[in-house]
């Protein structure tokens, strides 16, 4: 108990030196964010090989698979912000209208002040630097919560952070410090990343202060497979996205829906697929493995219910788990009941591709939806009446790795969304300004009113 209550002092006092500091305004210049965006790039780079050894180390992941994942989309964030802080930061022009002449209108945009960035462990640089450039570039001060889960990696971006920076400005928490201690703090927005479960809580705590929240969650996402498709490309794609991480992503393909006509054939492409990418998968030093032993029983308990698996063989020692293709499973099935977030991918068969919007639609709102087709417009069909957060046509994931689109979801997948100029956005509030003149004074708005005055309001508002 009093060493708890050391670490909530502790963390409360260093909360209070960036309130503080952020008052002073200087993480609001320009050149200040530029050149913190420009410190943190400096340090990832110094110690990239680091990254690849502690992302081994917590989650297997080969040096490519980690530089194309994490690192490099810290990178294209970096720039991204630098390019573009000046003009974001600019205030915006907006119409005047009756009701507000004579006057110029602006929008002005200010960031928060002090926020809390909750990462998780699956992509634990990613995950956590990503939304720290945001907050960068917005003007903020930050405190940050990696996981235990992917220890190495969290202790690695705990020293790079607090080499780095001052913690009156950026602070990185200990990876293990209780919930309770880093949330029964105030600050002014909290982003989170992580389960829907745990999403809930850090709702629930940031209402009772009316602390703003973005939450980055996940849920079953599906792919759609029609007649149409290009069943080659297809599994390609698809054993790529899905056992990205060993799938271990929040925006992983969680099933496929395929139409009955192309089952078969999409079956043997994606076994082809498996076979030359990922071939003794359970044994390959380049397969990531699962996080902990805790998630690896859960989804060999999840393999072991259904009655047909293709692949999917284990190794209890270093916890790796062969993709896994579930043919003939459907929704009464446990491994359809919850997220499975691992390398198992069931595959469900469709007659009518408006039954299969319904399907969806009757579900949780997924992170993610994919679809692979070469009809426009039963693309156009899906992509305009299934709700989720993003996706792809023909291809998987890749929409996570551009600086040009927002990346969030909604309803069970979370709230709120990042990346590039919607990052920005997220992190700062964009108040409204009328700049009235005083020239004029247009006398109908004051009492006492008559009836001429009732005509001119009306012809000045309507």
């Amino acid at each position: 108990m009093q060493q708890s209550n050391a670490t909530f002092f502790y963390l409360k006092q260093i909360i209070n030196k960036q309130h503080t500091f952020f008052n002073h305004n200087q993480t609001k210049d320009i050149a200040f964010r530029k050149n913190m965006l420009c410190r943190l790039k400096k340090a990832i780079r110094k110690n990239e090989k680091n990254i690849f050894k502690a992302l081994h180390h917590d989650l297997g992941k080969s040096k490519a698979e980690a530089y194309m994942s994490e690192i490099a989309m810290v990178y294209q964030e970096i720039d991204t912000a630098i390019a573009n802080i000046q003009k974001w930061s600019k205030p915006k022009h907006v119409s005047v209208t009756l009701s507000t002449f004579p006057s110029k209108n602006y929008i002005y945009n200010e960031p928060y002040g002090v926020v809390l960035i909750v990462a998780p462990w699956n992509y634990p640089v990613n995950l956590s630097l990503c939304p720290l450039v945001g907050a960068i570039a917005a003007g903020n001060c930050a405190v940050i919560k990696c996981s235990k889960n992917s220890q190495a990696s969290s202790e690695l971006i705990q020293d790079i952070i607090n080499d780095t920076f001052s913690n009156n400005y950026i602070y990185c928490t200990d990876a293990d410090i209780n919930h309770d201690i880093l949330l029964n703090q105030k600050y002014d927005y909290i982003f989170f990343t992580g389960s829907p479960d745990a999403g809930r809580k850090v709702m629930k705590k940031a209402s009772e202060t009316l602390t703003p929240v973005s939450l980055e969650l996940g849920g079953k996402s599906p792919c759609i497979i029609d007649e149409t498709a290009n069943l080659k490309m297809a599994a390609r794609k698809i054993a790529w996205g899905k056992f990205l991480n060993a799938g271990q992503t929040c925006i992983s393909i969680d099933y496929v829906f395929i139409h009955e006509s192309v089952k078969k054939a999409f079956i043997t492409e994606l076994k082809k697929e498996i076979n030359k990418r990922y071939a003794n998968a359970a044994f390959n030093d380049s397969y990531p493995k699962i996080v902990n032993r805790r998630h690896y029983n859960r989804l060999k308990k999840l393999i072991s219910t259904e009655t047909k698996i293709i692949g999917g063989e284990y190794n209890d020692i270093e916890r790796k788990i062969a993709p896994a293709l579930l043919p003939e499973t459907d929704f009464n099935r446990p491994v359809m009941q919850e997220e499975i977030f691992g390398p198992i991918l069931p595959v469900m068969t469709f007659h009518s591709l408006d039954a299969v919007i319904s399907q969806i639609n009757r579900r949780e709102h997924p992170l993610a939806l994919y679809m692979f087709t070469e009809s426009k417009a039963n693309a156009d069909r899906v992509m305009t009446n299934c709700g989720f957060g993003g996706g792809c046509i023909n291809d998987t994931v890749i929409h996570l790795a551009t600086s040009e689109m927002g990346f969030g979801g909604f309803g069970e997948s979370g709230m709120g969304a990042y990346h590039g100029k919607t990052g920005f956005d997220t992190f700062s509030h964009y108040k409204s300004i009328v700049d009235k003149k005083t020239w004029m004074d247009l006398p109908m708005r004051y009492q006492p009113y008559n009836k001429v005055f009732d005509f001119l309001i009306r012809l000045f508002m309507h």
